[in-house]
């Protein structure tokens, strides 16, 4: 293997007859596993023909490329299998041996149609009622806690309305609380079910700076919100009122919101089944 210079992005082409967003989706996983690399992603969306396979080759022949594809038809799946092979471009085929397997153990063919989307189910409605939720219940506006699958608690700028809607998206119902120097936390967080309320914090400089990102893109003076000896104080606040809380806690300086979530879906069911089991 010869192996590229540091500076030389790896192409990642995500190839699809659709619009290529479950390519996409793996795309970022893969890169997450190589964290010194840099990526250039390049998408070929709505590929139906021969023609368009080619022009796709050809684009990354000769170049640190991968061609990483979700392609349902059989005949376009190995006219690029060849394609690839022929311009000795590395390829993925991220649909062909799923399928394949899938249909011998059930002994039933795959509609092999192109853009294919899930049934409109109770998962799916289920979803669009958790993110509805999440917009309605953010930031501690209207309540919502006894209702809510998840209650985020943290200070502001900690991904909280991020947060809420990425766990909509997975179906779960999310309210979250702001932590405010002077203003006191609702009466109902102390009421509720503890085992679903998660804490939120981050590292006070990273905090600070993010702050003052985001007093700088509204266009207003440097204040007090970005201050680091006032984030400090907000963040020592946020440690008290989670040991008042009891509540597990997750430092999101170097996490994403995906990742973040998923810890959350796993504190809440734990500290749930925990309880159960006693």
């Amino acid at each position: 293997m010869t192996a590229i210079q540091p500076e030389t992005p790896v192409e990642l082409h995500i190839v699809s007859d659709s619009t290529g967003e479950t390519a996409a989706r793996l795309v970022l996983a893969l890169e997450a596993q190589f964290p010194e690399l840099p990526f250039e992603e390049v998408r070929h969306p709505r590929v139906e023909s021969f023609e368009d396979l080619q022009l796709t080759v050809a684009r990354a022949r000769g170049r640190p490329a991968v061609m990483v594809y979700t392609l349902v038809e059989p005949g376009l799946r190995e006219a690029m299998r060849r394609l690839c092979r022929s311009a000795r471009v590395h390829y993925c085929d991220l649909l062909g041996h799923p399928i394949d397997s899938i249909s011998r153990v059930a002994g039933v063919a795959a509609r092999m149609e192109p853009g294919a989307r899930a049934p409109l189910d109770q998962t799916y409605f289920r979803r669009i009622e958790a993110i509805e939720f999440a917009v309605k219940y953010d930031d501690g506006v209207g309540g919502g806690l006894d209702e809510a699958d998840v209650v985020l608690v943290g200070v502001s700028r900690t991904s909280k309305t991020p947060l809420s809607i990425f766990l909509g998206y997975l179906g779960h119902k999310a309210a979250n609380v702001p932590i405010v120097r002077g203003i006191d936390p609702p009466p109902a967080l102390f009421e509720i079910d503890r085992a679903k309320i998660v804490g939120l914090t981050i590292d006070a400089e990273r905090l600070a700076e993010i702050r003052v990102e985001r007093v700088r893109s509204m266009g207003a003076p440097r204040k007090r919100y970005a201050d680091l000896a006032a984030v400090y104080e907000e963040l020592e606040l946020a440690a008290a009122l989670h040991r008042r809380l009891r509540c597990p806690v997750i430092d999101v300086s170097e996490l994403s919101v995906e990742e973040t979530a998923m810890r959350i879906v796993k504190l809440v069911d734990q500290r749930r089944h925990g309880r159960q089991r006693r």
